[in-house]
């Protein structure tokens, strides 16, 4: 048996036991007893998975099939049915027996298929993301699975791969990666092979790459030091596993109903049966009688009803491309107050997009957006510019496409950029200038390259041009004007650099939120390199300015969610001001003097605990934010009684993802960790995505509580019929069976057609839920408390008045039985809107309302007539008179709910 030992090879030297990035590279091979020129041998690297085991974060321990279906019985009313379910069958009534086991069966069953769904999806979005990387083996250079990757393997990594595992770099070529997802840094982090002190940070450890990051830039080589779960990102993945899982809304109010609801049915069920001893009654009887009380109160159909209801909720997003891992997310959602939102790719387009180009003396506007090809470069009259018309536009977007290690690629239909994202756009952008990169460097071939580096704030590349090269540069505006001596005139002509002017063109764009560029050119001779010490030798030729767009789609969603009374707040590693451009494009911010509109990650550090949470509600962006500080965000958040949703796709978010009362985490670029952690899986990373799934949330959320409003009344007056019937020593209006018939036969004829009900249309102007407001409001507990008596007052009057016109007990109990029924039948329409009336809602709107009742009706029908039927429920046929009479009872409990709706209008509109 593979003997899984961590994933990491330690120097036999103690004394030289010093962490990989503290060792010269050399001897970090040689301890790992590998080679750089030849890598592993294929038996070697087999010999090593079998000791080590893929390299895979482990999946987090799942409970078995049996654990999953017994945990769907893990309710206080389940206990109360099954206890119920004994006792009826201790006393012999097994057909009695069987159904109460019958209906427990079928809830689990329907709570375990749709688990099960849930995490397949998960499964299947799991897929999509597995990784290869290149590897040295047998001296030769084959590309593998990553799952394959053991330590010792000589892993070669270039602009667009995805790190495998993590490396210590023993070969460096202007390598740059994006280490966002695990130390949340919000630009690419130049490498190098160095040797670093043990103490250093992984945030600051140049000489090392980790498993889940991305190169950007350049290309490298390094020897595997760590897979699995030994990574970095394996050990934020076991603290995260250990992290405690809040409970939602939904469920801490159904526990606390369920509760409540448990005693007050067991108080009942012992008062049912001392009452009747102390009346005389034979005690056999009494708990036959308390069985009845007990069976008739519990919502039997609740626990399916809330399953089947979460799972439409579930099917209607996955439509809407989220992956719900926890059906109870999808009433989270619903009881959102706050939206913590990344703004990189799920509020905005996650593309960098070049929007204007200033040249010394003109300025442009570039339309299209993303990485495809439509647009233009316009003039500021509107008419489309060309190369042609002014030589400093043209350079611009030569140096922007030559002086770039970026290349654009379509996969799937769509154009996609192997390299850094801002090259990328500057492609794009010279392409719409009719630059054409493959034409220009087959004139002009490059020959040499000066990397960007932070210290140099410039990337510079040379060409040949025959007698001489040229030089072509691109960087930070106020380091490229340090190299220039002159600007381009339109004609081509060189002027005297108006250094002044070019800061102020750059801090303006920069104003709007644009990450800005200086372009430059100079010439050289043959035999010469680009010598910045040479002092002031190139002519600026103009200025790119880009950003990542909104998506239009996250505009409109943010302005629904404010409609909907829910507040959006924007976190990003950008600077302030682009911070604050941003969000006022999307939409985002408190209203004018209700405290400060950004916070940075630094002004957050240095708040009073005390002042932490009412700092953090009325703020709405949040700049140069690390993924630490996400966590920290959300419990201040928490800590002020709101309900929070949190996005993130680092694996640095995943504690705060945990923390979030649901933390959804993103499909396309999201690592594996936060989507572990996450309650829901966004597969198209886009904000819009969460305004509906919130809609969706609260759709399901009043089906449950138009559900619950419908079920109470009847499982509360059976209850309390048998109740009364013992206090008054009268007969029992109802049997035990035909309790079980009402409850069974109608939660799931009438009552589940409203888990089908359309989403109201003003579900999405109201205001949030506060999250302590109990299940049921005091209105509608009113109504419940109206319902419950009608059906009492009825069922009793009804059954003596047939008892003394000459009625069988069966014929009575018949009509008693039909009135509960026919009841519930009307009150169903009744519940299709707590607040509307019938016709408001369209009484076509949920036919499945409508087939529900047509099958309660031949069930009904059956149960009366029917002569197997009634020996086996103890009923009897009835006339027409009968009928006329308890419709009429049961119209009444609808009208007056009616008149309820209408008053409550009334006085709400007069409110306003």
């Amino acid at each position: 048996m593979p003997d899984h030992r961590p994933a990491v090879l330690r120097p036999p030297d103690p004394a030289s036991d010093d962490p990989h990035h503290a060792l010269v590279a050399h001897q970090v091979v040689l301890l790992l007893e590998s080679d750089v020129a030849t890598g592993l041998s294929t038996h070697e690297a087999r010999e090593r998975l079998g000791r080590f085991g893929p390299n895979e974060l482990p999946p987090a321990a799942a409970a078995g099939p049996l654990v999953r279906f017994a945990r769907q019985m893990h309710h206080p009313l389940v206990y109360v049915l099954l206890v119920a379910g004994a006792v009826t069958a201790a006393l012999g009534n097994h057909v009695d027996a069987g159904v109460i086991f019958g209906v427990v069966v079928v809830n689990a069953v329907v709570g375990f298929v749709q688990e099960s769904k849930a995490e397949a999806a998960l499964d299947a979005l799991r897929s999509l993301v597995r990784t290869e990387a290149r590897v040295l083996r047998d001296g030769r250079r084959q590309t593998i699975p990553s799952a394959e990757l053991v330590p010792g393997d000589v892993v070669v990594v270039e602009a667009g791969d995805k790190v495998p595992a993590d490396l210590r770099l023993v070969e460096v070529a202007a390598l740059q990666v994006d280490e966002s997802a695990l130390t949340g840094e919000s630009v690419p982090v130049p490498k190098e092979e160095v040797v670093l002190p043990p103490e250093t940070s992984v945030a600051d450890r140049s000489n090392m790459v980790y498993s889940s990051t991305l190169v950007t830039h350049g290309r490298g080589a390094g020897v595997v030091v760590a897979t699995g779960a030994e990574t970095e990102v394996g050990e934020i993945h076991r603290l995260v596993g250990a992290a405690e899982d809040l409970a939602t809304p939904l469920t801490r109010k159904l526990t606390r109903f369920s509760r409540v609801l448990t005693v007050a049915i067991l108080a009942l069920a012992a008062l049912t049966f001392m009452v009747g001893v102390a009346r005389g009654e034979r005690a056999a009887a009494m708990v036959s009688a308390a069985v009845a009380l007990a069976v008739g109160a519990i919502p039997e159909g609740l626990p399916a009803a809330v399953t089947i209801t979460l799972a439409i909720g579930v099917g209607r997003m996955a439509r809407r491309r989220a992956v719900v891992r926890r059906m109870p997310a999808v009433e989270t959602l619903g009881s959102t107050t706050v939206i913590c939102s990344d703004k990189t790719g799920t509020l905005t387009e996650n593309q960098m997009t070049v929007g204007a180009v200033w040249t010394p003396e003109r300025s442009y506007r570039v339309t299209g957006t993303g990485y495809g090809p439509e647009g233009a470069v316009l003039d500021p009259s509107g008419a489309p510019a060309t190369v042609d018309d002014d030589e400093a536009l043209g350079w611009t977007m030569a140096v922007g496409a030559a002086c770039n290690d970026a290349h654009l690629a379509t996969a799937d239909g769509h154009r996609e950029v192997a390299g850094d994202p801002t090259e990328g756009a500057l492609l794009v952008a010279a392409g719409k200038a009719g630059v054409d990169r493959a034409r220009w460097e087959a004139g002009f071939p490059r020959v040499a390259t000066v990397p960007f580096s932070s210290e140099r704030q410039y990337m510079a590349t040379l060409h040949d041009a025959g007698d001489h090269r040229l030089v072509l540069v691109k960087g930070a505006a106020e380091r490229v004007l340090q190299l220039c001596s002159a600007q381009m005139r339109p004609d081509g002509s060189a002027a005297p650099v108006d250094e002044p002017a070019t800061l102020r063109a750059a801090d303006s764009l920069a104003e709007d939120g644009l990450r800005v560029l200086a372009f430059a050119i100079g010439t050289v001779g043959r035999s010469q390199s680009f010598d910045e010490e040479a002092g002031r030798v190139l002519t600026l030729t103009g200025l790119v300015a880009m950003a990542d767009p909104p998506r239009p789609e996250a505009i409109a969603a943010v302005q629904a969610c404010h409609t909907a009374g829910i507040d959006v707040k924007m976190i990003t590693g950008d600077h302030r001001t682009t911070a604050m451009a941003i969000a006022g494009q999307i939409g985002i911010g408190p209203p004018a003097g209700d405290g400060p509109r950004v916070l940075t990650g630094a002004e957050l550090a240095r708040l009073a605990p005390a002042e932490y949470p009412a700092a953090v509600e009325r703020t709405s962006v949040f700049a140069r934010v690390s993924p630490e500080q996400k966590l920290r965000l959300v419990q201040g958040l928490q800590s002020r009684g709101h309900v929070v949703a949190m996005t993130g796709d680092g694996v640095n978010d995943a504690p705060a993802l945990r923390q979030a009362d649901i933390g959804v985490a993103m499909g396309e670029g999201g690592t594996e960790v936060a989507k572990d952690a996450a309650d829901m899986v966004l597969t198209d990373d886009d904000f819009a995505t969460i305004e509906a799934a919130v809609e969706e949330g609260r759709g399901v959320f009043d089906n449950l509580t138009k559900f619950i409003a419908w079920t109470l009344p009847t499982n509360m007056g059976e209850g309390m019929v048998v109740l009364v019937a013992i206090l008054l020593g009268a007969t029992l209006p109802l049997m035990p069976v035909q309790i079980l018939w009402i409850n069974m036969t109608t939660a799931v004829a009438l009552g589940l057609m409203l888990a089908f009900e359309p989403k109201e249309a003003d579900i999405m102007r109201r205001r949030p839920r506060d999250p302590r407001q109990p299940l049921l409001t005091g209105p509608l507990v009113l109504r419940v408390l109206v319902m419950s008596a009608i059906l009492v007052g009825g069922a009793m009057w009804l059954f003596h008045w047939e008892r003394s016109n000459g009625a069988s007990i069966a014929e009575a109990r018949t009509s008693a039985l039909n009135l509960f029924v026919a009841t519930e039948a009307f009150y169903l329409f009744a519940c299709r809107s707590l607040t509307k009336a019938v016709w408001q809602v369209g009484l076509l709107a949920n036919r499945w309302v409508l087939g529900g009742v047509a099958v309660q009706a031949a069930l009904q029908a059956a149960i009366t007539y029917v002569p197997a039927m009634n020996s086996l429920f103890g009923t009897a046929p009835i006339g027409a008179g009968a009928w006329l009479r308890l419709l009429v009872l049961a119209a009444a409990g609808s009208v007056l709910v009616a008149l309820d709706k209408r008053v409550r209008r009334v006085v709400a509109a007069r409110r306003q």
